[in-house]
């Protein structure tokens, strides 16, 4: 068995969470004995490749130069990189099952390309986010008011995005839907992303659930400091959906005498790369919270320093204030046995079992975020019972088992 693994970034120059898993799933596609061989396609922008080409990054492993042309539409900006380059490349490579990770940054000609120079391919294609079904980013965020979207139509995208009509969003769904058709099979992580795509369109036996893998991390000792029950961390990026302001919102609505027997560390990156009014608001939220000493903007992190890092805290909080769809954070806490406080909603309220494994507090509430840490830190052994329920997430491994468990011939 010949198989390409194709993600919208590759994890040397962005690291996000689905360029991880995509990149994991080659990795341990590697190792794996019915697999003859198998390559990564990555889209890149880095100008050592010229626009629409594919260059070797090491032997394996290859970067395409690809970008959008029309985000509504989803469709890419250099279309000789789909009917030369790639083109070229699969004829070259000629695999027998393609995984697709994302078509972000790439364009949805892309799955047409495939199946017409791949005919007899298995093609799956895992469902990140949200992005086909909502043209504000992806996040079924309200565009104008903020608040979260339940469900699309036409009538109601067209609310939000009143430049456009009602029109041009069927449009854009059957669009969208025909390249869809060029997979054989969809993966989401979270059954909460697939019922959203089948409300949407897809059939239901046509699309599966495949957490993302993990490594298997050496399991913290049993007994640690009781100083960790009031420790919090924060990881990611720090953008204006993940809930930065919500957690610190939290922390100055606490009472002084509370907050202060706290601390809470923000392990995150492109604080810098935001709109100038929400830098001006974390700063105006952090900078006395810092002084204080019950803050500690520690910064970014590479990948392999997250395990040291989250080990210097007792508890995860995921504050982030759009559905989400399987925050990799979640997994990676759960692999280093620490309880994940998470907003209600989305992808993070499937992984995180209120009382079991977690506790969810209600999203976009300060407030009640402010309760819930309160009573994390103050309830004797509760971090204790929910450590212990915590259960590895599956390895990289069990991952690429359970994707070529998928390939039919």
């Amino acid at each position: 068995m010949k198989v390409l693994v194709i993600a919208h970034g590759h994890p040397d120059f962005s690291v996000g969470g689905a360029e991880l898993a995509a990149f994991n799933l080659y990795r341990s596609l590697q190792r794996h004995p019915e697999v003859e061989r198998v390559d990564f396609l990555a889209r890149t922008d880095q100008p050592s490749v010229g626009c629409g080409m594919i260059g070797l990054r090491r032997p394996g492993e290859y970067l395409w130069r690809q970008d959008m042309h029309d985000w509504f539409l989803l469709r890419t900006a250099y279309a000789n990189g789909m009917y030369d380059a790639l083109r070229a490349f699969l004829r070259l490579k000629r695999p027998d099952v393609v995984f697709v990770h994302h078509y972000a940054h790439i364009g949805l000609e892309m799955l047409r390309e495939l199946r017409r120079e791949l005919p007899d391919a298995f093609i799956c294609l895992t469902l990140h986010e949200y992005m086909a079904i909502c043209a504000h980013r992806g996040q079924m965020v309200k565009a104008r008011s903020g608040r979260l979207c339940h469900s699309e139509s036409p009538e109601e995208c067209a609310a939000c995005m009143p430049e456009r009509n009602a029109e041009s969003f069927w449009l854009r769904k059957h669009f969208i839907q025909k390249h869809f058709e060029a997979a054989d099979m969809f993966v989401s992580p979270s059954e909460f992303l697939r019922r959203r795509y089948i409300a949407w369109g897809i059939p239901a036996e046509y699309i599966t659930v495949i957490e993302n893998g993990q490594p298997q991390i050496e399991a913290a000792p049993a007994a640690e400091s009781p100083a960790l029950r009031t420790r919090f961390g924060f990881f990611g990026q720090i953008t204006e959906f993940k809930g930065v302001e919500v957690l610190l919102q939290a922390l100055h609505l606490m009472r002084p005498e509370v907050r202060r027997t706290l601390q809470v560390e923000i392990n995150g990156a492109n604080l810098e790369h935001q709109e100038p009014k929400f830098r001006e608001m974390i700063e105006k939220l952090r900078a006395p919270l810092v002084v204080e000493g019950s803050l500690r903007w520690v910064g970014p992190y590479e990948p392999h320093e997250l395990p040291r890092r989250m080990r210097k805290v007792g508890w995860v909080v995921v504050p982030s204030i759009w559905w989400e769809n399987s925050p990799m954070v979640i997994q990676e806490a759960f692999c280093c046995r620490r309880p994940v406080i998470a907003a209600n909603i989305g992808g993070m309220a499937e992984k995180v079992e209120h009382g079991v494994n977690g506790l969810h507090f209600e999203a976009r509430s300060p407030l009640d975020l402010a309760d819930t840490l309160t009573e994390a830190a103050g309830t004797r052994g509760l971090w204790e019972r929910l450590s212990a329920n915590i259960r590895q997430p599956i390895s990289y491994e069990e991952c690429a088992k359970a994707y070529l468990s998928l390939v039919s011939w």
